[in-house]
């Protein structure tokens, strides 16, 4: 089911709308999304690579096996000049690394972590122009009261063990499943008795962070409302009543390059997108300058607090 799979092949000539590959001189955009099913996301994340160009992307939620994978997109992305490292499953969770600046070194899954009850393709870490990168998918939860909740914490555990034995830079990217604080959803007293919000989760959240690791988008922002994630349901996209849990820590010399950081809310307007934004960090250089925190801004706060319930909460 995990298996490493480099995809190579020759880079497109005379398309002026495809990206070079870059070398380690110069800027590095590294950018993570929970597609929500790469297949059917593929009219997304084509245009949106050529669009943001990023040299590193983890990916999500892919929801194909290696092989569907490489079948699906192995081309394209050697084209536009992508290695691509992934942990993949049928139907459910799936993780990948694409990147233009090197691919080496690469891991699948987090050692020691337990399954449920198998072990599922969750994590894949590549050093990628020298920064170890992680693309993460942790467990949702469920529950507070669940098995899944308790595999959840027990697996952000042994990933902070990993993240503890790993020398040099390191960049821990993906969908978190936890929000890190009120402030980063649109109502704590909507999320009352739900998951990504409790102390235990974001004990162990914080638990990662005290290995060096900082919150890159809440370091750059850290007094704006910045979300990443909208239930498909009940209009919640259209009001912005989001949650930040997709989130990129890195340790302080790779922070100290940040140029830019920010969520790319246009990914998820429009037609077929994945309830869940991009998020872009730039280092070294901004080729779009510090824009953010949030682009395009949305339009609507959304109602006055304690007067929506989740979805699923009704």
């Amino acid at each position: 089911m995990n298996h490493i799979q480099a995809l190579t092949g020759q880079f497109a000539q005379a398309v002026s709308f495809l990206s070079v590959p870059r070398t380690t001189v110069g800027g590095v955009r590294v950018a993570t999304w929970n597609v929500n099913s790469v297949k059917q996301r593929v009219p997304r994340l084509l245009p949106w690579l050529d669009q943001r160009r990023p040299d590193v992307v983890c990916l999500q939620e892919t929801k194909l096996t290696d092989a569907a994978f490489d079948d699906l997109l192995g081309a394209q992305l050697a084209e536009r000049g992508y290695e691509v490292a992934l942990a993949g499953q049928a139907q459910w969770n799936g993780v990948a690394i694409l990147s233009r600046v090197g691919l080496a070194d690469v891991t699948v899954g987090v050692d020691g972590a337990p399954g449920f009850p198998d072990p599922e393709a969750r994590a894949v870490a590549a050093t990628c122009d020298g920064v170890r990168v992680h693309s993460l998918y942790v467990p949702n939860g469920r529950t507070p009261d669940s098995d899944h909740y308790q595999y959840k914490l027990a697996w952000l555990a042994a990933l902070r063990d990993v993240v503890k034995a790993t020398p040099g830079d390191v960049m821990l990217c993906g969908d978190m499943n936890i929000a890190p604080a009120d402030a980063d959803v649109f109502d704590p007293a909507a999320y009352v008795g739900q998951t990504h919000v409790t102390d235990p989760e974001r004990a162990a959240l914080a638990e990662l962070q005290a290995l060096g690791l900082h919150d890159v988008i809440r370091e750059r922002w850290p007094n704006e409302r910045v979300f990443t994630y909208w239930d498909y349901r009940a209009g919640m996209f259209h009001q912005d009543l989001g949650m930040r849990i997709d989130l990129v820590l890195a340790t302080a010399p790779v922070t100290g390059r940040v140029a830019a950081a920010w969520v790319d809310r246009h990914a998820r307007k429009g037609t077929g997108p994945s309830d869940h934004a991009p998020v872009i960090v730039d280092l070294d250089e901004a080729p779009d300058g510090d824009i953010g925190p949030v682009v395009p801004p949305p339009s609507s706060r959304g109602p006055r607090k304690g007067s929506v319930k989740l979805p699923q909460a009704k």
